[in-house]
């Protein structure tokens, strides 16, 4: 591939058809700031996971790296930049999420874009290839959203270069198109300028807000919390000391779920915005004190924060055969983050059919569901092996060693007398978490799962896919913070309990940029889950109604002959 000389590689100037035959190579580039970033080094490193990085590829990922990092690490990032662009970016679809990229032929006509040492630049809504004989590539130009209401049942994610077989009559694919519209109508528009704008804006509540000394954690309110944390220690202590075993589950299982918050907290750095230190603080709490994972959540929650419901990429909503928000799953679509097909078979059927019932029984064994995940994360070698943080692995692996220690052993086996007291004692301390699988739930089950493209902003995508929880000041520590998963997703290292008092900015923003905010209660919240539960509940009746129909109308053409 022929290259422009320059004195200093950090300044080189990159088109856009250079840096896709780049990602065609499979170089995991990445633009932040402006600048081309080759994250190929940095993969194995990244204490994330490589999934949150795959998800950036060939896009302009400066907002979400900004709200997901430090400024240390953002600086550590420019390491490995190779040059710079011009002008706007106009995304690719990740190959990841299906984008199929041309690589560069070398003396072709592929690279006349910049035989003379300038750049061309194509707009939001053009191809790549527009300014080229090259013809474009079947996936990375994808369609406009803002023009297109009519996609693929699977999705862009989901598209491989070959026409989707499900016909667009489809009463499911006609449901997708019918939401996709919907949202195209109470959203901003995709264009290149309005989603600029809303970037802009965005970035000066970001500003405005730590101003405010919102990122500062307030460590007065840990204070409280720790109290908080005592009690319910100490009462989960003396109720097992004299027998009154279901009572001390209660206590325990109480004190699980205030401890979660503050792992969420660590998890984005939010408490003492040091690395090593919070997530030594989350280990502590997670693995030691409640047997879960925190490398596995952050594995798991930062492509979350990235693809938010996406169905074929977001882990936080692919729960088949237990639960399906969107139609979209009941095409078997293959989860990009577990790296299987999510397979839509009878049982899932079945069980889908009723999860509008199944709901709260499901959310009452989360738990257990996360040991499993806890598990798989550290026994499978999921966890990263270099970078800074190799041996959080081993941390991790000795905490759940200590965990299943105090709590398999001398807890439920030394304490306990007898099968069914222990029996009792785990199921109920287990199951009095469920209101924190609710409210994890709670805030996306609900909302958009519409596929809108690479066009979209970070900030109008996070609103609207994410929901707050409205509830009185006094309730907070009950909720934890998950109440306002809208501002925590738009801005996740502000500390928790400081997102109340960042809520009326993220309102001034919407109010201006027109992007709605969604809140409800906590019992509407809930009444708005179950009924969207409901809605796709029905359309498995459809969807079989509609696959019979397909047989019967192929067994009756067969038999005339066609």
């Amino acid at each position: 591939m022929n290259t422009t000389t320059s004195s200093n590689a950090k300044d080189r100037l990159w088109s856009r058809r250079q840096i896709e035959g780049l990602i065609a190579e499979g170089r995991k580039i990445i633009i932040l700031d402006g600048r081309v970033i080759k994250a190929d080094a940095w993969l194995p490193y990244h204490p994330g996971g490589e999934k949150a990085i795959l998800h950036m590829v060939g896009r302009d990922g400066t907002d979400e790296i900004r709200a997901l990092h430090s400024l240390e690490a953002q600086a550590q990032m420019q390491k490995f930049a190779i040059g710079k662009i011009q002008g706007r970016w106009s995304n690719f679809l990740p190959p990841i999420q299906g984008g199929v990229f041309r690589p560069l032929k070398q003396g072709t006509e592929d690279e006349q874009d910049d035989v003379d040492g300038t750049e061309v630049h194509f707009e939001q809504n053009s191809s790549s290839s527009s300014n080229s004989s090259i013809p474009p590539s079947p996936v990375f130009d994808a369609i406009d959203a803002a023009t297109s209401t009519t996609t693929s049942l699977s999705s862009a994610s989901s598209i491989s270069g070959h026409e989707s077989s499900v016909s667009i009559s489809s009463p499911i694919e006609s449901r997708l198109a019918a939401e996709k519209s919907s949202d195209l109508l109470k959203y901003p528009s995709l264009d290149a300028a309005s989603q600029d704008w809303i970037v802009q804006k965005y970035r000066e509540t970001e500003s405005r807000i730590r101003a405010a000394g919102l990122y500062d954690c307030p460590y007065g309110s840990y204070g409280i919390e720790c109290i908080r944390y005592f009690i319910l220690f100490s009462a989960f202590l003396t109720t097992l000391h004299y027998s009154y075993f279901a009572l001390s589950g209660l206590f325990l299982g109480m004190l699980w779920h205030q401890l979660v918050f503050t792992v969420h907290d660590a998890g984005h750095m939010g408490i003492t915005h040091k690395f090593h230190v919070d997530t030594c603080i989350g280990i502590l709490i997670a693995d030691f004190i409640g047997g879960l994972s925190i490398g596995w959540w952050k594995r798991n929650h930062n492509v979350h924060h990235i693809v938010t419901n996406s169905p074929e990429h977001d882990p936080d909503i692919e729960h088949l055969p237990f639960f399906a928000i969107s139609t979209r799953f009941f095409t078997s679509l293959r989860s990009s983050y577990y790296e299987r097909v999510m397979k839509f078979d009878a049982f899932a059927k079945w069980l889908i059919a009723k999860q509008d019932w199944l709901y709260y029984p499901i959310m009452a064994f989360g738990r257990f569901n996360l040991y499993r995940l806890s598990w798989e994360y550290l026994l499978l070698g999921q966890a990263p092996k270099k970078g800074i943080a190799w041996w959080h692995r081993y941390l991790e692996m000795t905490g759940h060693v200590f965990f299943w220690t105090w709590f398999g052993y001398f807890l439920l086996y030394k304490s306990i007398p007898t099968a069914w007291d222990r029996f009792v004692f785990v199921m109920v301390s287990h199951v009095i978490t469920a209101p924190l699988h609710v409210q994890i739930t709670l805030s996306h089950f609900a909302m958009s799962t519409a596929d809108m493209g690479t066009h979209e902003s970070f900030p109008q995508k996070m609103l609207r896919t994410t929901m707050d929880v409205d509830c009185p000041t006094w309730l907070d520590f009950f909720h934890g913070g998950l109440q306002f998963q809208a501002v925590h997703h738009l801005y996740p290292r502000i500390p928790r309990h400081n997102l109340r008092a960042a809520q009326k900015y993220v309102k001034e923003f919407c109010a201006e940029t027109k992007i709605p905010y969604v809140i409800y209660g906590f019992g509407q919240g809930n009444k708005e889950v179950i009924s969207r539960l409901g809605e796709v509940a029905k359309q498995v009746k459809v969807y079989e109604e509609c696959r019979k129909t397909c047989v019967k109308e192929m067994v009756e053409g067969h038999g005339f002959g066609h």
